[in-house]
């Protein structure tokens, strides 16, 4: 995986390396002057200078008093459509990081580059033209707006709040009068009445479980319904003596003093499922700190080793890291990051016969001024039966993550930690140039050598791992950097490329290219296979072409190899190859 350092690329490095150019002079090496006359002219200069400099108030160096009013001052200028969006429109959904990052923004078009991306890393499926997130979010929003206002606009309603970040609940157990109640045993039992009140259930809550209880309440009647973890808010008889008694109360001719002596969330009264209700409190304080919460970073211990950049302090896991793109619209591509472990290098723990090594995964793009723009965190688990353990360590484990990124120049960070030896951490940073691909120009992407390529189900298409578009690619990765990548001579050679924004004949609307692929001797340069395909039979009408071919390498001999994929379109009179080095072992 070569890659050629531009000037961008240098930046990258330059930036990734904690690289800084000190300007010529910036330091001066001391030295007594035989005239020390002159040396104290200059020095009467420099205070002169100095006094000037203090005296402009634009030179004066700002107290850090000064500096935050200042850097308050710029966050207030956010205004108008940014300041909505910001504050209205995915205050719910967005997380602390992103909306500091989107503060420290400086211009509009930045905004809008931002706002696409935030977009885009929810959209479910990258490919699509429609970001059905984005579409569903907003759709929420009018929803609450038109269900749950109450003096306020309805996104602004805890039931508002909690429907645009979880969406519609499964069954909702609606009291809209209030009235006559039976409690249930865990609430107490008895009969009492009530002010109106909701009981949204879930069948399934990412982070929180199942069976999820989510309980609102009118205190006030006037259709404000506000969240609560305290199942006795409900009861307009709490504070009424002797009245809407529980069932323990009324057996046992208790009043409802015992209900406040305990300074617990809930107030529902004691009976035989008091110590249960009790020690489920501190299940519904959890429950609502997560209801509100943004999402967290599951791996923390491994997000210090890419944001602060933490020293590691045992031995270091190895892994193999490749990036490829894949156009996707005209500003967005698909970035495949396939990551390779050695199953040698993984720590395996045995238990009733089968032998476990599981990794966490970090991973995240960066601009060059620090903002995040792509996370992902996923969990690897590698079983193995214990009698074949020994022969699976040879193995190697492959992962693989496509992200959506904009054209431009990312920082790419990767932490790796080994489950079952916590000091066994592997982290990975390097600059990434996402391709931008020109209307006009004749695009490819990026050249894939694969071990495994096949057509997937109409039900997988565009989504699952490994698969791009219609099609099942799993990257051949190197064994380290500037190296290519090995094939067994028993193996097949899988290729996968596009072409992009071939010319179509106005007259007969289909494209007219000779797509070209060869093997050649990487020593020699001789050509040793070569197959040449009519862009019609891989579909006529199209500006965009998908070369996918399986050549089998039985025949060539243990040695360097490399093969190229040409593209000669005679309609826009443009050229085009990709080529990638491989090994025959």
């Amino acid at each position: 995986m070569a890659m050629v350092l531009n000037g961008r690329n240098m930046l990258s490095a330059a930036l990734g390396c904690g690289l800084f150019f000190i300007p010529a002079g910036a330091f001066a090496a001391r030295h007594h002057s035989p005239d020390s006359s002159a040396a104290a002219q200059q020095q009467t200069s420099d205070q002169s200078q100095d006094q000037e400099s203090n005296d402009n108030p634009l030179h004066r160096q700002l107290s850090d008093k000064q500096r935050y009013q200042q850097q308050k001052q710029l966050r207030q200028e956010l205004k108008g459509p940014y300041k909505t969006w910001l504050n209205q429109d995915v205050a719910y959904i967005i997380s602390d990081q992103e909306r500091k990052a989107f503060l420290s923004l400086s211009n509009d078009e930045e905004r809008d580059a931002f706002i696409e991306q935030f977009w885009q890393r929810r959209n479910p499926n990258p490919d699509s033209p429609d970001n059905t997130a984005r579409e569903e979010h907003y759709r929420r929003i009018a929803y609450a707006n038109e269900h749950f206002a109450a003096g306020k606009p309805g996104w602004k309603t805890d039931r508002g709040r909690i429907y645009i970040e979880w969406g519609p609940p499964d069954s909702i157990d609606s009291h809209p009068s209030g009235g006559l109640y039976d409690r249930t045993p865990e609430e107490g039992g008895g009969t009492t009445t009530t002010f109106p009140f909701e009981v949204w259930h879930y069948r399934y809550l990412p982070g929180l479980g199942e069976n999820v209880n989510i309980e609102f309440v009118d205190t006030c009647q006037c259709g404000d319904y506000h969240f609560t973890i305290d199942r006795s808010e409900k009861d307009a008889l709490l504070h009424v003596p002797g009245a809407g008694l529980t069932t323990y109360e009324e057996m046992n001719h208790k009043d409802k003093s015992d209900r406040f002596k305990g300074n617990g969330v809930e107030n529902l009264g004691g009976g035989p499922m008091g110590d249960y209700v009790q020690g489920k409190e501190f299940d519904r304080i959890e429950m609502a700190a997560k209801l509100f919460a943004p999402p967290p970073v599951k791996f923390k211990d491994l997000d210090a080793f890419i944001s602060e950049h933490k020293l590691i302090s045992g031995p270091i896991l190895p892994f193999d890291v490749r990036t490829d793109f894949v156009k996707v619209t005209e500003d967005m591509d698909l970035v495949p990051v396939t990551l390779q472990f050695k199953n040698s290098d993984i720590t395996f723990v045995t238990k009733d016969g089968v032998s476990k090594g599981v990794l966490n995964i970090l991973g995240r793009f960066t601009t060059i001024t620090g903002r995040t723009v792509q996370t992902f965190e996923d969990t690897v688990e590698v079983d193995e039966p214990q009698e074949l353990l020994q022969k699976a360590l040879n193995a190697k484990r492959v992962y693989w993550k496509a992200v959506p990124l904009q054209p431009g120049l990312y920082r790419l960070d990767i932490a790796v930690k080994d489950v079952n030896n916590p000091n066994h951490i592997g982290i990975f940073a390097r600059g990434v140039d996402v391709p931008e691909y020109h209307d006009e120009k004749l695009g490819a992407s990026s050249l894939i050598l694969a071990d495994q390529m096949y057509q997937v189900p109409s039900r997988q298409i565009g989504g699952g791992n490994f698969v791009i578009n219609n099609t099942f690619v799993r990257p051949r990765v190197s064994d380290g950097p500037n190296k290519p990548v090995s094939f067994n001579r028993a193996q097949d050679l899988n290729v996968w490329m596009q072409v992009y924004n071939l010319g179509i004949n106005e007259a007969t609307k289909s494209n007219d290219a000779m797509v070209t692929y060869e093997i050649s001797d990487a020593a020699t340069g001789a050509v040793i296979l070569q197959k040449q395909i009519p862009s019609k039979d891989l579909g006529a009408h199209s500006d965009q072409l998908t070369v996918e071919k399986t050549l089998p390498i039985a025949g060539l001999s243990p040695g360097k190899y490399k093969v190229t994929v040409k593209v000669d379109d005679t309609i826009s009179k443009q050229e085009i190859a990709q080529s990638a080095p491989f090994v025959v072992e």
